[in-house]
């Protein structure tokens, strides 16, 4: 199929045109009377066509030595067009492989260029991963460092609070032998004085100093247990606050051991993505590596199509030369006052 639109009329113009300037219309002739437009195969065709379609024209006979020499010169032609025609399908072909490998070449290296930006980002995620890991287990750490100091704590304050309750189970047990001395001392008294009521009334005056003394003493006693009730309301209330502080300690503890959980799970998930990171990395280092053996043998390829190339530039220059050889063999044949 013809390029750029041109057909057996154009080319049959094109030619007349170049007859009536008085010149040869070769394909290339032809080729720039239509503008440079058009494949020289088709033009090639279209000229053979013509000329094997053209009725012969009555002419005076000519010698036989010119007649002779102008089928020369035209079969020199001829033998040219035929000889250019092969090196330029085999020009054009070779262009569009060439055009063809080096698209293809473009897009494998840009394959390559995003798998290494590919690579580079998966290694600085990888590094930002690890630094991620690493402030973790510096965290937790830290949070099993302040574990360890408040069940220390703890510990300290539960003997406290053993401590505490033992001076309140110590002044219990004062409070009941005061109370059961009191008591004691009350019976003794209560059997004195009827001992004493039997006696000489005489000595119901000493019994009263007596009595005042014991009054006395027992008002000592009632002053010493009102200080251990002081004393054990006091500690009641420090018991409380221990208790109160007991149980802070115990939620910080329990906040604490839930914080240790978070960041153990955090741990593993940041093993778990560096894992993971780590695998897309070695997937795409053997991409990469595919991509660069494919890059190897597209090169080794183009160098082979350089050789075809050079093969058939070669191959053309011998056509060249024998179309050369005809064509100064043709000019030879020419008498010379033609």
């Amino acid at each position: 199929m013809a390029r750029g639109g041109i057909n057996k009329a154009l080319v049959q113009a094109a030619r007349l045109a170049i007859l009536a300037r008085g010149e040869h219309p070769s394909i290339d002739a032809v080729r720039i009377e239509m503008g440079n437009t058009g494949s020289k195969t088709t033009i090639h065709r279209y000229l053979k066509e013509l000329d094997d379609g053209r009725e012969p024209v009555e002419a005076p006979s000519e010698p036989i030595d010119d007649e002779l020499t102008a089928l020369v010169a035209r079969l020199a032609q001829r033998l040219k067009e035929q000889a250019q025609e092969p090196i330029e399908q085999a020009r054009e072909a070779f262009e569009e492989q060439r055009e063809a490998l080096e698209a293809e070449l473009n897009q494998t290296r840009q394959a390559l260029t995003q798998l290494e930006q590919q690579h580079d980002i998966q290694s600085a995620a990888l590094a930002r991963e690890s630094e991620a890991l690493t402030d973790t287990r510096s965290m937790l750490q830290t949070e099993q460092t302040r574990n360890a100091g408040l069940n220390q704590a703890l510990a300290d304050f539960e003997l406290r609070l053993k401590d505490k309750d033992e001076q309140i189970r110590s002044l219990e047990e004062k409070h009941l032998h005061a109370r059961d001395a009191l008591e004691h001392y009350r019976n003794a008294i209560k059997e004195q004085r009827e001992q004493e009521q039997s006696r000489h009334e005489g000595q119901v005056q000493q019994l009263q100093m007596e009595l005042r003394q014991a009054q006395q003493s027992a008002l000592v006693r009632q002053d010493e247990i009102t200080q251990l009730h002081r004393d054990n309301e006091r500690l009641l209330t420090e018991n409380r606050g221990s208790l109160r502080e007991l149980s802070l300690l115990q939620d910080q503890l329990k906040h604490s051991n839930q914080r240790q959980d978070q960041l153990f799970e955090q741990a593993s998930r940041a093993d778990s993505e560096r894992t993971l990171l780590q695998e897309r990395l070695r997937v795409a280092a053997l991409e990469s590596q595919t991509l660069k053996q494919s890059l190897d043998e597209q090169a080794q390829l183009n160098q082979g199509l350089e050789k075809e190339l050079t093969k058939a530039q070669a191959s053309l220059e011998d056509s060249l030369r024998l179309a050369a050889t005809v064509a100064a063999a043709a000019d030879a044949a020419e008498p010379k006052g033609a």
